[in-house]
């Protein structure tokens, strides 16, 4: 083929060549044709015709012998491509006889049985959770008509859009007439995140007979169905509603991990420190409350109601529950707390980023000065120095106490958890 594109691009030069001499010859010659005979002329005209038209069918055939070319570059291209692409993988691997077969690892095959199991699972969550999506689509069309009121005059938490059923079932209710009884539906949405609740038109319910001489009147104990009986007797007493078993509780001092009121309230007056108001971050029962009163100092308690009337109990012993989780922003304005306490609510359990929020938040409402008391924490050993413990030091803040001790339950001792209590004060500047 290349001695055949040879040949042509040759003959064709000639061709040109000849073209090109004759044209000159031409041009020498004397433009009125009366001066050269007829016969001459004729042959001339007839030479140029045949000139042109040799030469346009070169072209033509040059043209497509360089397109044939091209394509057949093309192809070879691609050819080369896909035997590269099939014969990398096997340029690697030994190479094995032709009689026997490669046998795919059964390694493999479990990850390919695996993926398809989970998408075939992923799938079928998929369609339940559209069908589920489309009943509490049908079943929400409609919202009661004081929640959207509500709506429009003051903003509901956006994370109460994600569960419209809860949220509309706790706003269905008859306004200017007795509430219904759904305390633990409020408290369901409260711990998803919708919090604050939004406020409705009917009046709450309250025990209909309270007596102080009777504490067990005080409660609507129908609110509390896995209460075994209607009593804070029969409640466990280690949660704190025996006042008489937590009498001695952040009085005695048992070990290097106890820090007790009186304890406290020298720390912070021989740092020129009043300790007035303070916040108790997942209190309970309130008996550090309780405590802190009888030296007249007011500590708010938060608390949730979650199988046992903390709140009720709270405010029995005359101190102010906060029934708020740990996910909301305290509800006090910035720098106005001498004192932030954090018990066994605030533990490993919360994740490390929810527990940064929280710490920074202790930060907000404490003033310059202020203490910041993290009681009987508890967290596995590894992550004590590794996660917590610079977790807490992003606070900047002095270091007054700092005590760890194993614990020794049964959940301590099988994931090898410990106890600690800090004292932290935080700058009177920054």
């Amino acid at each position: 083929a290349q001695g055949e594109e040879t040949s042509l691009i040759s003959h064709l030069l000639h061709s040109l060549s000849e073209l090109q001499l004759g044209s000159c010859q031409w041009a020498l010659l004397p433009r009125n044709k009366s001066f050269l005979p007829h016969k001459q002329t004729n042959s001339i005209q007839q030479n140029q015709k045949q000139t042109q038209q040799f030469f346009s069918s070169m072209a033509m055939s040059f043209t497509m012998s360089l397109n044939f070319l091209l394509l057949v570059a093309m192809v070879a291209t691609n050819i080369l491509s896909l035997y590269h692409l099939s014969s990398t993988t096997s340029f690697f691997r030994p190479k094995q006889s032709s009689s026997t077969t490669t046998a795919v690892p059964q390694h493999l095959l479990h990850q390919l049985h695996t993926i398809r199991a989970t998408i075939n699972h992923l799938t079928r969550i998929q369609s339940e959770s559209d069908k589920n999506k489309k009943t509490i689509s049908i079943n929400s069309k409609i919202p009661p008509s004081d929640l959207l009121i509500f709506s429009n005059l003051s903003p509901i938490a956006s994370s109460c859009n994600d569960y419209p059923d809860l949220l509309h079932k706790y706003m269905n209710y008859t306004p200017f007439d007795v509430c219904p009884k759904d305390s633990q539906l409020a408290e369901s949405l409260m711990l998803r995140g919708c919090h604050p609740l939004p406020r409705r038109r009917c009046f709450a319910r309250t025990p209909s007979n309270p007596r102080l001489s009777n504490l067990d009147s005080n409660v609507i104990w129908s609110n509390y169905p896995s209460a075994t009986c209607r009593s804070f007797k029969c409640l466990n007493p280690k949660l704190g509603f025996d006042s008489n078993l937590d009498s001695t509780q952040f009085l005695s001092y048992k070990s290097e991990i106890d820090l007790t009121i009186p304890q406290l309230l020298d720390i912070a007056k021989r740092a020129s420190s009043v300790i007035r108001l303070g916040i108790d971050i997942g209190g309970g029962t309130g008996t550090f409350a309780a405590r802190m009163k009888e030296r007249n100092v007011t500590v708010l308690t938060t608390t949730m109601n979650l199988g046992a009337p903390y709140s009720e109990f709270n405010a029995l012993r005359g101190v102010v529950p906060l029934h708020a989780p740990l996910q909301q922003r305290l509800p006090v304005f910035d720098g106005v707390i001498d004192l932030v306490r954090c018990g066994h609510a605030v533990n490993r359990w919360i994740p490390t980023t929810a527990m940064e929020f929280l710490l920074f938040d202790f930060d907000r409402v404490l003033r310059g000065g202020g203490f910041l008391w993290v009681d009987h924490f508890f967290s596995k050993g590894v992550d004590l120095d590794v996660v917590y413990k610079p977790l807490i030091n992003k606070l900047g803040y002095k270091i007054v106490k700092w005590a760890t001790g194993s614990k020794m339950d049964s959940s301590g001792v099988k994931n090898n958890e410990v106890y600690l209590t800090a004292l932290l004060q935080k700058p009177k500047s920054r």
